[in-house]
């Protein structure tokens, strides 16, 4: 057999490995948080954008909640202005905030582009439209860190409007408070707010790491499946700390509050979403309640 004819029967494969899939998320709502290097890169960016259209394509309705951290950076040290942050949280004053906004639209009418270009339809918006997401001023142990904002309601209105006209909706973290003043929102909060809002299927974080690692210095020891409860204990023993803190805390919240399971993985691979959801032991982890054992017990049986 011809090296040309393995190739194909591969393919083949992987198509048949994928409906059983296809089938079971026929319909659901999968919110992809999607940020890191991988917007920096444009063939990277291009493989997200078709991943994406597929899901849109094989019966999924996919919602695409973006970041442009590095992106708005570049721009204020274009302009001069020096990015500082507290905690992780960019601080963020009048000028900035307007930087950012300007910023995050670019992104985001990009994404549309790019979408549109690969034949579905896209919308871009930012928390702002529709006042889907409102907030309160975020303090920092106390400490006024400008216009970032804390997330205290959903509005999914627009969302279900986009989604049931057959447009992908593709969201800016931007939001406002009572009194109309934009704000900034980090993007994973964001992402999991809208998913929580949504009671969608899956939450996808795209990030510049495989996933959760049992020991942080061998990049071979992703965990492919973790328990809430799991998840806790590895935070309460130091093996999850830093940045990935907050994240994995954004699962565990997002599933407590109706998301079926939370997904980490690295964006930088090509087509990580469609290996993560369409193959029985996907390449990223998987951070699932605990009423799902059996489930995820069959899967590694």
């Amino acid at each position: 057999m011809s090296d040309e004819m393995n190739q194909i029967l591969i393919k083949a494969q992987t198509l048949i490995e994928a409906l059983p899939y296809i089938r079971e998320f026929y319909g659901k709502t999968i919110v992809v948080k999607y940020g890191g290097s991988a917007m920096l890169d444009e063939r990277l960016e291009e493989s997200v954008i078709k991943d994406v259209a597929l899901l849109k394509l094989v019966g999924m309705k996919p919602i695409i909640v973006h970041g442009g951290g590095k992106e708005i950076s570049s721009w204020l040290g274009k302009l001069g202005k020096e990015p500082k942050f507290c905690e992780g949280l960019r601080v963020t004053d009048g000028e900035t905030i307007e930087i950012a906004e300007m910023v995050l639209n670019l992104v985001n009418k990009k994404l549309v582009r790019l979408l549109e270009k690969v034949g579905v339809k896209a919308v871009g918006i930012s928390g702002k439209d529709g006042s889907m997401i409102k907030v309160d001023k975020k303090y920092v142990n106390g400490k006024d860190i400008g216009y970032v904002g804390e997330i205290k309601e959903v509005d999914s209105t627009v969302i279900q409007t986009l989604l049931e006209s057959d447009f992908i909706p593709v969201i800016a973290p931007l939001g406002m408070d009572d009194t109309y003043k934009t704000y900034n929102i980090n993007a994973d909060e964001a992402a999991s707010a809208i998913a929580e809002k949504m009671r969608a299927e899956k939450l996808v974080f795209l990030t510049d790491t495989d996933g959760v690692y049992e020991d942080r210095s061998d990049k071979s020891s992703v965990i492919p499946m973790l328990s809430i409860k799991e998840a806790k204990d590895l935070i309460e023993i130091g093996q999850i700390n830093g940045g990935m803190i907050p994240k994995i805390e954004n699962c565990i919240t997002a599933i407590q509050q109706g998301v079926n399971r939370v997904h980490i993985l690295d964006g930088r691979l090509k087509n990580s979403l469609l290996l993560e959801i369409f193959t029985k032991k996907g390449i990223g982890t998987v951070i699932y309640d605990e009423a799902e054992q059996d489930y995820f017990e069959q899967l590694v049986s």
